[in-house]
């Protein structure tokens, strides 16, 4: 079975199901997947951030088994391992939301021998077993660099949006422990991310085509829709999303995924989500 983990609140459901789907969509092999979604209440940092809720859970999980009935969904409400793990630590108002910080909890969920992270804004345009069936056992994870950070940071400083673990190794080393000690005394620059590399023992660093954050080409397995910079018609950021379908193809000029997101949007239309 293949397990891909996301995390986040009922508000990023668009994004984990259009990912879902394209993963689904785009791989061959008849291998069940189990999609596991770490979600929790935090309606005391915000009213918004409240957990996946059960009617999506549901429609989810009629979705994905539509593409194979032995195909599951798993919801893990972390709420509690939050509250006593990483609660008004100093990076729970950081830049990002505090549901990235709870992959790092993984090794207290329990979370199989080897699982691939994956954050919500990501398409797969290919098989997700080239990514996948890569052999990690030397290693805690692997990671594509960061776009940015490869010029800004260091040549080989990854991005954290996808990761694919070796929990075992990940254990040995204690990498998630390690990482929540590094939330909980200091604030640091890009939260999770940069306490997970901090905690880092040994990483295989990806090539780009498994996280593109900025391009999409024609080898791109996974393509990331971070935030990034556009010099036109004047240097500015923005943080186009997946699921704004009109900007995918009016700004990017994306038709690669058509399928995905006109199925998306007739879904999302039936369950009124």
């Amino acid at each position: 079975m293949v397990n891909i983990l996301f995390c986040g609140n009922d508000g990023v459901f668009d994004g984990l199901l259009t990912c879902a789907l394209s993963i689904m969509k785009r791989t061959s092999s008849k291998e069940p997947f189990n999609f596991h979604v770490f979600t929790m209440s935090l309606t005391r940092i915000n009213e918004k951030y409240v957990p996946v809720s059960e009617a999506k859970a549901r429609a989810f999980q009629e979705i994905i088994q539509t593409y194979n009935p032995e195909n599951i969904l798993t919801v893990h409400d972390v709420t509690d391992l939050y509250e006593k793990e990483l609660a008004r630590c100093p990076n729970e108002t950081a830049y990002c939301s505090p549901y990235t910080l709870i992959r790092l909890l993984a090794d207290l969920v329990g979370m199989p021998d080897k699982f691939l992270y994956l954050d919500a804004d990501i398409l797969f345009q290919k098989d997700v077993h080239l990514l996948y069936d890569m052999d990690i056992s030397a290693y805690e994870y692997a990671a594509g660099r960061d776009h940015y950070g490869k010029y800004l940071i260091h040549p080989n400083y990854i991005n954290a949006g996808v990761l694919l673990f070796n929990m075992k190794k990940c254990l040995e080393t204690s990498l998630f422990e390690k990482s929540r000690d590094w939330l909980r005394k200091k604030k640091l620059v890009f939260a999770d991310q940069s306490a997970l590399i901090r905690s880092t023992t040994k990483h295989k660093v990806l090539p780009q085509k498994f996280n593109d954050q900025k391009f999409l080409h024609k080898h791109t397995v996974v393509r990331h829709f971070s935030k990034r910079l556009f010099w036109l018609p004047y240097p500015h950021t923005d943080n186009i999303k997946q699921w704004h379908v009109d900007k995918v193809h009016k700004v990017f000029r994306y038709h690669q995924f058509d399928d995905i997101l006109d199925e998306y949007l007739s879904l999302k239309s039936k369950f009124e989500m």
